[in-house]
């Protein structure tokens, strides 16, 4: 797997918790931390536990959900099934694909991991960005959509309709990942850690008796828009920030809107999500960031346990 020079300025800063997040230190003096890093899912992870083992527990887990989900292994399930269109795969495979379809169905679509042919077809998948012309996007489209994938639970079998279809969960496996590492700390008996995820973090416990603290930074810029105190909760961040390339003045993020094809265009620069889960602010973020701010209040009635923080773009013309 190819690491971008992004990823590896991130081994520098062990202070940034992720794009958009940043751990601010307690003024009482805590117990000793210990700090493990490690590049796994195409991102930077970091570790802070007082329990030394927590690191080596995480490691592996998260390691083993990405050669199940990544795109860019090519014997992961996720690759053997795009390749072959119809695949027997496993329990968390299954598990990961069917909640994808439940998020899409609650977001009326903004949330949908078959863009695979689109995020090629930008260039996002092997940083050969491009402008695409609207015959292209417009065929694309044509294998995009949810519904698309057919399910069987009975033997675990899933099934893409139409050939040339593609999973790309990008979107929400780094939030699995996190739930599913944090299950093996607790089955340890490990009840206090923060993990980041590189955009993404879960704060397991309390930090020394108080909360884990976590600012968020303004989007495109290095102050602080929000203090957040945080215990059993996982934040994930959104932004058009994160990964973009720019043609002719016009800037194209990477988190792509199903329904046009094209770089999601919302009025936000970034959105921040709080939620009991991983998997939840991990694909919340996302498609709060495809609706914007007013598609992001209802998403805040269906799931009241969750917070959004949406940054919005002041200098972006109105129609």
């Amino acid at each position: 797997m190819r690491y971008s020079p992004r990823i590896r300025k991130y081994l520098l800063a062990f202070l940034i918790i992720g794009w958009g997040l940043i751990f601010i230190n307690q003024p009482k003096k805590p117990a000793r931390l210990y700090h493990d890093n490690r590049v796994l899912m195409g991102t930077f992870w970091e570790v802070v536990s007082a329990d030394k083992k927590a690191g080596a527990i995480v490691f592996s887990e998260v390691s083993r959900i990405e050669q199940l989900l990544s795109k860019y292994i090519e014997s992961s399930e996720i690759s053997r099934l795009n390749l072959l269109g119809r695949l027997k795969v496993s329990p968390d495979t299954f598990y990961i694909i069917k909640k994808s379809k439940e998020f899409w169905q609650v977001t009326g679509g903004s949330f949908d991991i078959t863009v695979g042919p689109l995020v090629d077809l930008w260039g996002f998948k092997n940083r050969q960005y491009t402008v695409p012309a609207e015959k292209k996007i417009n065929s694309a489209l044509k294998l995009i959509g949810s519904d698309k994938i057919i399910l069987r639970e009975r033997d675990l079998l899933v099934e893409l309709k139409l050939p040339g279809m593609k999973i790309d969960l990008g979107g929400i496996a780094k939030g699995y990942a996190l739930d599913q590492a944090v299950k093996k700390l607790k089955e340890n008996k490990i009840n206090s850690c923060l993990i980041n995820a590189g955009g993404q973090i879960y704060a397991l416990g309390e930090r020394s008796g108080q909360p884990w603290k976590i600012g968020i930074k303004r989007g495109r810029g290095s102050d602080l828009s929000e203090r957040l105190e945080i215990r059993n909760q996982s934040v994930s961040t959104s932004g058009d920030y994160e990964q973009f390339f720019s043609r002719d003045g016009k800037r194209y993020s990477h988190i792509l809107d199903p329904k046009t094809g094209y770089p999601a265009c919302s009025g936000v620069i970034s959105v921040t999500v709080v939620a009991p889960s991983g998997i939840n602010a991990d694909a919340l973020s996302t498609s709060a960031f495809i609706l914007g701010k007013r598609g992001a209040d209802e998403l805040t009635k269906k799931f009241p346990e969750t917070r959004f923080y949406i940054q919005e773009n002041r200098t972006r013309k109105k129609s």
